[in-house]
């Protein structure tokens, strides 16, 4: 395999380019969904929680479209990626499916309540849903309950894997943060 083929796809070294530009454009908009949420908590509907939250739904819409692209390129390149060995090792993957689990349940959540409610949802012009006159009440109920409390789960799990990544650097010395960052120019091609 050519220099240029392993930049891209993931090594048992490192993730590739593809996969870290998941990772990476995923936690810019998690910062911003999570921020949007926390505002909303601390100071209700104000003009600056409508600006932040006012692209709630869209980036979480765009959040679960990635979530299914990066599981999809990540299963595809389960053979490469970097190994996860010993008990910490199957934490780690156990933390990861979590992680997953609830990046496409919370938005999926959301999406059930949309089309349970009869409103059009267009996110970036596009009619995904259109208008309907009668609501489905089931199809709400199950996010009216749970979409609250499980994106502030999902923001706790982020937390910790953010926390697990420098506990990783800090104390054990052990830099899988590399593994995710770009790579050094002696690590090129």
């Amino acid at each position: 395999m050519s220099g240029a083929e392993t930049t891209w796809l993931d090594t048992p070294r490192r993730y590739g380019r593809i996969s870290r530009g998941f990772h990476w454009f995923m936690a810019a908009l998690f910062v911003w969904q999570f921020a949007g949420a926390l505002l909303y908590v601390i100071l209700g509907n104000t003009a600056l929680t409508r600006i932040v939250g006012g692209s709630h739904f869209t980036l979480g819409f765009t959040l679960f479209v990635l979530v299914l692209l990066r599981g999809a390129w990540g299963l595809a390149n389960l053979p490469r990626r970097p190994p996860h060995p010993s008990r910490l090792g199957r934490a780690a993957t156990a933390g990861h499916a979590v992680l997953y689990l609830l990046m496409v349940v919370v938005p999926g959540l959301a999406l059930l309540r949309q089309y349970g409610s009869g409103k059009p949802f267009t996110p970036f012009g596009l009619p995904l849903m259109p208008e309907r006159e009668q609501k489905i009440a089931w199809m709400m109920a199950p996010a009216d309950l749970l979409h609250y409390w499980l994106g502030f789960t999902l923001m706790a799990v982020v937390f910790g894997h953010v926390a697990m990544a420098v506990l990783h650097r800090m104390a054990w010395n052990d830099d899988v943060m590399a593994r995710m960052a770009p790579p050094m120019r002696s690590d090129r091609g």
